[in-house]
């Protein structure tokens, strides 16, 4: 897969691919105009919601309702290095909701594919190349 980055003005940065646009910005205390989320807001969404996809397809398989479910995802950050410590992800379900699945639901997010790869990361090649033209 192919991504182009551009940057369209401002502090704004975009992500190509396929058909998507994924727009970033960076709020005003940041130098940006807040129109969008940060890159990193944008990479910490992309856990919760990669959680989320593997939770609905669990209750999906299942015919299991999924209104009244949320994802809460709260990061915490190592004070010295400013670096991610700890990310949870808390599965709310409704009352009637059945118990046997609450475990297996659990299973069902931590097969989220950016988590595994947070937990195998891959190696960076960051270089310039020249454009003809």
């Amino acid at each position: 897969m192919e991504m182009i980055v551009d940057f369209p003005g401002g502090a704004r940065v975009d992500a190509h691919f396929g058909s998507y646009t994924v727009s970033t910005d960076q709020p005003p205390a940041g130098g940006g105009e807040g129109s969008a989320p940060t890159p990193f807001a944008t990479f910490l969404a992309s856990l919760g919601t990669c959680a989320g996809i593997y939770v609905l397809g669990f209750c999906r398989q299942r015919g299991l309702d999924t209104t009244g479910i949320k994802l809460v995802q709260r990061i915490k950050s190592n004070p010295f290095s400013g670096m991610l410590s700890d990310v949870e992800i808390e599965i709310q379900v409704p009352a009637d909701f059945p118990e046997k699945y609450y475990s297996a639901l659990v299973r069902s997010a931590e097969q989220c594919a950016v988590k595994k790869h947070m937990e195998n990361p891959p190696q960076f090649n960051v270089h310039t190349a020249l454009v003809n033209g």
